[in-house]
């Protein structure tokens, strides 16, 4: 397996930044050109975007010198779900044409993807999830409904998880599968959210063929697979690297330095004591994600990836919840509005505000695993604390009883 010292991996981003100039290409170009010389996933194979790398240490290198130069493309607006989540699952289980075809669209964003697992009656319990997947000779007929799904009206792929064995228990009857969501049968609506936004939707799976070629792992080996794709959310969501004050403790920093001056002695005292506070738990969470990237190994994350999602939205959640506190009545405004408005890319957010931030954190502590399951997963698989009582574990799960 090759190696690369940290001062030859920043020649080779150096390299490319002199040889392709972003702010004279698009973002489809300058991002192919990182793939093919192996800085998109430095610890995928040559050739499918990496260099055969170790561990995923160096690729903070490669993100540094981007951000130095002003690069402005960052994978989780780009391609939040296909990149964050569809890479390591396709890697994994995909065939070899498959990796081939699908990584380079997916990373320079010409193709994006999104995550078929929600169902109504099925979120933190997703492996209780009802959509059906029957064979038909090459292919298979899916019906069923999905919902929280980001941006899927945008999207291209869609990584869908289907019961294909009813009478199996919940967590063995699943396989998972690539969708074309241009394929016929399937019907995407979007769901308004808090913000206006509709970065969310709900799809309905009417006789959708898919080749089973597409099936990703084992039929009726779909849980595996679930499971990398949720562990590398979880890293994605809550396991970045940051610039030191940037980000949402930066937002806070900015608006009390705006606004302290009016504020009387003893509540500039206790607000600065309350970021000062906020300021230290981020950058722990910051230099705890920078220590676990720089230790961590080629393959997919454990359990521990979820210490980042839990705290990084919690935590997201206190910081603007006090911008909110410093800006006072003036937070019962929203300056973008409540027009809805549907997101024609794969950046999700119209805006950046301190109000709209401060509804979009609302979500933090759901997407992705709610707060109470990322306890549930640490305590158990992380701790190695008792689990919760799950009493439908080994019931078929046709025998289960539904409302």
């Amino acid at each position: 397996m090759a190696e690369y010292t940290e001062a030859e991996i920043r020649d080779l981003t150096r390299k490319l930044l002199d040889e392709v100039d972003h702010t004279k290409v698009d973002q489809h170009t300058f991002r192919g050109e990182q793939f093919d010389r192996g800085l998109a996933f430095v610890q995928f194979p040559e050739g499918l975007g990496g260099l055969g790398l170790s561990s995923r240490k160096m690729q903070t290198v490669v993100d540094s010198e981007l951000r130095s130069a002003g690069v402005p493309y960052h994978d989780l607006i780009i391609n939040p779900i296909g990149i964050g989540m569809g890479g390591p699952v396709v890697l994994t289980y995909a065939s070899e044409e498959q990796k081939k075809r699908l990584l380079r669209p997916m990373f320079t964003g010409e193709e994006i993807w999104c995550q078929m697992f929600s169902e109504p009656g099925a979120g933190s319990d997703v492996a209780g999830l009802a959509t059906r997947a029957m064979r038909d000779g090459d292919e298979w007929v899916v019906n069923g409904q999905k919902v929280w799904t980001t941006l899927a009206h945008v999207s291209r792929w869609g990584m869908l998880v289907a019961r294909t064995d009813p009478d199996q228990p919940k967590h063995k009857g699943l396989t998972y599968f690539l969708l074309d969501m241009e394929s016929e049968g399937v019907e995407v609506r979007p769901l308004y959210q808090i913000t206006g936004d509709a970065e969310f939707n709900e799809i309905f799976l009417n006789d959708v063929r898919i080749p089973h070629e597409n099936v990703f792992g084992d039929v009726g080996g779909g849980w595996a697979a679930a499971v990398t794709t949720l562990m590398n959310e979880r890293v994605a969501l809550g396991g970045g690297v940051p610039k030191q004050g940037s980000g949402a403790i930066g937002d806070l920093v900015q608006i009390w330095e705006e606004r302290k001056d009016s504020m009387d002695e003893i509540t500039s005292s206790v607000m600065r004591d309350r970021i000062t506070e906020l300021w230290i738990q981020a950058e722990a969470l910051r230099l705890t994600n920078w220590r676990a990237r720089e230790g961590s190994k080629s393959g997919n994350p454990g359990p521990e990836g979820s210490v980042g999602k839990l705290m990084s939205a919690e935590m997201n959640q206190k910081i603007y919840e006090l911008c909110m506190e410093i800006i006072g009545p003036e937070a019962l405004t929203f300056e973008a509005g409540y027009e809805r408005s549907r997101a024609d890319g794969s950046s999700f957010a119209r805006g950046f505000g301190l109000k709209y931030s401060f509804l979009r954190s609302r979500a933090n502590t759901i997407e992705g695993g709610t707060s109470e399951v990322m306890r549930n997963i640490l305590g158990e698989r992380v701790l190695g604390l008792p689990g919760d009582v799950r009493v439908d574990k080994d019931v078929n799960w046709v025998d289960v009883p539904r409302n």
